[in-house]
């Protein structure tokens, strides 16, 4: 249980969490099949186990872990439009006259309908990691619609959910760009090989560097011309790498071997504690990188009411 990416919320008011109360909630929604002529269904899943017994709330010390799943159908637009398309055809044949938009898109309707059934589907899974103490909720995505769908039904089945996607006081533009020009970043953080520089003109170029020198001339030439770092890959302290965009998103996610064996010694041989083990000293580390992340890019920009 590593996260590999990092979305990261900031609760804007107390939210108690009581696992069971949360677990009800989430009960009352949970992850199920799609029916025949249904495109989408979502729901919350247990995060470890299976079988009806497993809780949909993973408590490991002061830390919750949760998960929902999606089920689509997938209807490839190709395929629709070409069967749209061959249907108006045989209509204005046989019947000599024009097919207009209405139609059409009742026709569209209609095979769409007769195509659910058939479809293929898919099936995909989002963990969050809620953090009670701390006010933080982290979503293991770097997709903020991925984010915001599990979100949104956390809040539904809650009834209220009073969080914000959280950020800084200072552009991490600007900050990651100044780590890059002067190679003196922040304690603690190490710039690694692999950086996106911007124009900040509308139609600007991108350059993407991978396994390059960041001191080296022509970066910081880039940089002279105006360029700004967007995305740039960081170590921090000897526990964990990523990849920080201007957006906050933490990507590639990394936790270094020493902890991952950490994990492996604390949790023993059964799988269960195995897990729980790595979750717990995970969102451990997290506790303690994210509020040295927040600081070095200027400080948290904190909610009124929190």
């Amino acid at each position: 249980m590593w996260f590999k990416n990092l979305l990261t919320y900031r609760l804007t008011q107390d939210v108690p969490f009581e696992p069971e109360a949360l677990e009800t909630a989430l009960a009352s929604k949970p992850a199920r099949p799609c029916a025949s002529q249904e495109l989408t269904t979502y729901g919350f899943v247990a995060p470890f186990g299976k079988g009806e017994d497993a809780p949909l709330v993973h408590v490991s010390g002061e830390f919750l872990l949760i998960a929902a799943r999606k089920e689509e159908r997938i209807l490839p637009s190709s395929v629709v439009n070409d069967a749209v398309k061959e249907k108006v055809e045989e209509i204005e044949t046989e019947q000599m006259r024009k097919v207009y938009k209405k139609e059409r898109d009742q026709i569209k309707d209609e095979i769409i309908q007769a195509f659910l059934p058939r479809a293929f589907i898919r099936r995909s899974m989002i963990f969050a990691a809620i953090a009670p103490r701390q006010g933080l909720i982290l979503v293991n995505s770097a997709s903020a619609k991925r984010a915001e769908d599990l979100l949104s039904t956390l809040r539904e089945v809650m009834g209220s959910l009073p969080v914000r996607p959280a950020t800084v006081k200072i552009a991490p533009t600007a900050t990651m760009t100044d780590w890059v020009k002067s190679q003196q970043p922040a304690e603690g953080f190490y710039p690694l090989d692999e950086c996106e520089l911007r124009d900040t003109a509308e139609d600007g170029g991108i350059v993407r560097c991978k396994r390059q020198d960041l001191a080296s001339e022509e970066i910081q030439l880039h940089l002279s011309t105006g360029k700004l770092v967007t995305q740039l890959a960081l170590a921090w302290q000897d526990k964990l790498s990523f990849v920080l965009d201007d957006k906050m998103v933490i990507k590639r996610l990394k936790f270094e071997e020493l902890l991952q064996e950490q994990a492996e010694q604390d949790g023993g041989d059964e799988a269960a504690q195995q897990f729980d083990a790595s979750f717990l000293l995970m969102m451990m580390t997290l506790n303690e990188f994210l509020p040295v992340l927040f600081e070095a890019l200027g400080g948290e920009e904190i909610p009124q009411g929190v």
